[in-house]
Parts: C-alpha cells; sequence; structure tokens
C-alpha cells in the first residue's frame, strides 16, 4: 500500500473467461468501448442507492459484486477486485464489524458455488442475456454467504467470553456484592470519587469514604490524594483484568 496512487486502466480490448478444465468459453464480457460507461452507471448507481437508502445495505453490495464481475472491466484480478469493492460498501455502511470477518472465507469453502452464483442468464454473451438476467439466486446466495460470516464471528465472540468468565472466575469469587458493582464504575474511568460511589450506593460521602478506607486497607483499591474532597481511587492491579 506504498507508493504514488496510479488508477490501473480498463482494458482496451476484449477479452473472455475460460473453463479452465476443458478450454471452453464461459463468458463474454461487454466490449472495451462499453466498459467506461458501464463502471461510471455502476459506481453512480452504488452512491445513491447507498445514500438514499434505495436498498437493504447487503443487497446493494451483492448486486454491486455481481455487475463489477460482470462488466468484467480488467484484464485481471476483476474477482478479487469486487470482493474488494463488496466490503467496501459493507465496511462504509455499518457492517464492516472492524474487519474482523471474512467473505472470501465462505468462497473458499467451495469455490463452485461462487462461479456457479455468479454464472446467470441464457448466454455467455454479456449482450445476448447477460446484461438483463435475474440474479436473484446470487443475491440470495451472497446474503446467505454473509450470515454465515457473521454468525461465525458471533460464535468465536461468544467462545472467547465464555473462556474469559471461567478465567475469572476465582477473582469474582473474592469479591463482595458491593466491589462487584464498583467494577462497572472502572470500566468507564481509570479513577472514581467518593462522590460517586456515595451515588452508586445511595449512601453519604462519610459511608462512602468509611467504604473505600476499608477497600483500601484490603488492597482492593489504592487511594490518590490525601484531600478527602479531592481524594480519587484507582482499582489495584490485581483486579485490573475483570475490567
Amino acid at each position: 500500500m506504498k507508493g504514488k496512487e496510479k488508477p490501473s486502466p480498463y482494458r482496451d480490448g476484449q477479452n473472455v473467461i475460460r473453463n479452465s478444465m476443458d478450454g471452453k468459453i464461459v463468458y463474454m464480457p461487454p466490449e472495451a468501448l462499453d466498459v467506461q460507461s458501464l463502471m461510471e452507471d455502476l459506481t453512480g448507481w452504488i452512491n445513491q442507492s447507498r445514500e438514499k437508502a434505495i436498498l437493504p445495505v447487503p443487497i446493494t453490495a451483492a448486486i454491486a459484486h455481481y455487475q463489477f464481475a460482470t462488466i468484467h472491466p480488467y484484464y485481471d484480478g476483476n474477482g478479487r477486485t469486487a470482493r474488494l469493492l463488496t466490503n467496501l460498501v459493507l465496511h462504509l455502511s455499518g457492517y464492516g464489524l472492524k474487519g474482523i470477518y471474512s467473505l472470501e472465507e465462505d468462497y473458499a469453502k467451495n469455490l463452485q458455488d461462487y462461479y456457479n452464483a455468479l454464472t446467470v442468464g441464457d448466454s455467455h454473451n454479456y449482450y445476448l442475456g447477460r446484461a438483463e438476467a435475474d440474479i436473484t439466486g446470487r443475491i440470495a446466495y451472497f446474503c446467505k454467504g454473509m450470515a454465515a460470516s457473521f454468525a461465525n464471528v458471533r460464535s468465536k465472540i461468544n467462545e472467547l467470553a465464555e473462556e474469559e468468565t471461567k478465567d475469572q472466575a476465582h477473582l469474582l469469587r473474592e469479591l463482595d456484592q458491593r466491589q462487584k458493582q464498583i467494577l462497572m464504575l472502572f470500566k468507564e474511568s481509570r479513577y472514581i470519587t467518593t462522590k460517586e460511589i456515595a451515588e452508586q450506593f445511595g449512601i453519604t460521602r462519610r459511608a462512602a469514604l468509611n467504604v473505600c478506607n476499608k477497600w483500601a486497607d484490603e488492597g482492593f483499591i489504592i487511594v490518590h490524594g490525601e484531600a478527602k474532597k479531592q481524594r480519587k481511587y484507582e482499582l489495584a492491579s490485581k483486579w485490573l483484568e475483570l475490567v
């Protein structure tokens, strides 16, 4: 990702997609002269669909992927670029999940299904049926794959959460109910005050101060500052992994 930006030029000639087994043509994309206008139409439609929320985001992404692969604007790298475009559309619309899922993984499990979903229409020629083909099956395939990827992420998160809970169980057993409640305050801020503790439990500041003195003696919190009104408390290092 380094160096000067240099957009790859669209293909300037005809290319075809052949079956790797027998060499037969399985798809003939549009002519090079039509690529520029088709790509302008596609990018314009994607932007409009996103801005006006014309369709659900996954369906917009599915159509974008299909149409980019159908136009086949480059001599090479069209599939990879189509999948990158798909992820960009999802990411810009809040479906990125911070990059912790990958549609590529789902496709790689069965590449033939991936290619079959892209092969629609009555003819392998763009102008003889592919351009106006019914792509319902393609959209359904994409959405199922996306749902599977997201479900996999949720499953992994749940597994990690269970492991973390098990690892922390022995620490939590050492705390009383009030101390467990105070952990929520420490999750929001490194330091808390006597006032915040008093408000949390609905007690006076004097009573909260007595509680804090007891916790400091027990090694649950660390006192910062001498003056009672400006005193702050930090969670002792032993308990930091709980927050």
